[in-house]
């Protein structure tokens, strides 16, 4: 069986073009790629600068697109914000719009989620090939 994942989501620029402080139209497959992850057992954390009641506004825009978030800007539930420790949260991966190459396709980035264990096969070495190098 598969390992179930905690994937941390950015929402502005990741799920949505970033329109920040409107919230902008869907990226293309973000919803359906979530809303599949989710299917398949992985918890889904909203992880986004929002605040306040532009936070409050893209939970529900989420919702109405069918993602229910596991946790919103914290680690888990249950857990109470403390403003005297870090706002790190623990994930298995993080996806954003500011990594250092950018937003993959959302279809790729579903592939990398779910294929990350599949074994790549190396080519087979040629007889003879490391002769080019010898003198």
């Amino acid at each position: 069986m598969p390992k179930l994942l905690t994937i941390a989501v950015d929402f502005d620029g990741t799920m949505v073009e970033n329109r920040y402080p409107e919230i902008g139209k869907p990226i293309l497959f973000a919803f359906e790629s979530l809303k599949k992850l989710q299917e398949e057992g992985h918890q889904i954390i909203l992880w986004t600068y929002r605040c306040g009641p532009k936070l409050e506004e893209a939970v529900r825009y989420c919702e109405s697109k069918g993602i229910k978030f596991y946790a919103v800007n914290k680690s888990y539930p249950e857990e109470k914000h403390d403003p005297t420790i870090s706002r790190k949260i623990l994930a298995d991966h993080f996806i954003d719009d500011r990594n250092i190459n950018g937003l993959p396709p959302w279809g790729e980035i579903y592939h990398q989620l779910t294929n990350s264990k599949a074994e790549k096969k190396l080519p087979k070495k040629k007889k003879g090939f490391l002769k080019i190098f010898k003198k």
